[in-house]
């Protein structure tokens, strides 16, 4: 699986409250928030509204690229 170096910027109490999390579970604080993002997505994918919300996005990007071109 190829990987994608991201920066990401948190509130100094979160990303402390993070690496102890991280360290109580035995893991590094990138694989806490790798796993947190992936139970967000699946949250999401399950959400019927996040999921009409996300159908929209094409036909509105469809309008501005449009226009774009125009």
């Amino acid at each position: 699986m190829s990987t994608k170096a991201t920066s990401l910027r948190l509130p100094e109490e979160l990303a402390s409250e993070l690496a102890a999390v991280a360290r109580a579970d035995g893991m590094k604080m990138s694989e806490a928030v790798r796993d947190a993002i992936a139970k967000h997505i699946a949250e999401r994918r399950e959400d019927h509204e996040f999921q009409a919300r996300l159908k929209k996005l094409p036909e509105e990007d469809h309008e501005v690229l449009k226009r774009l071109a125009e």
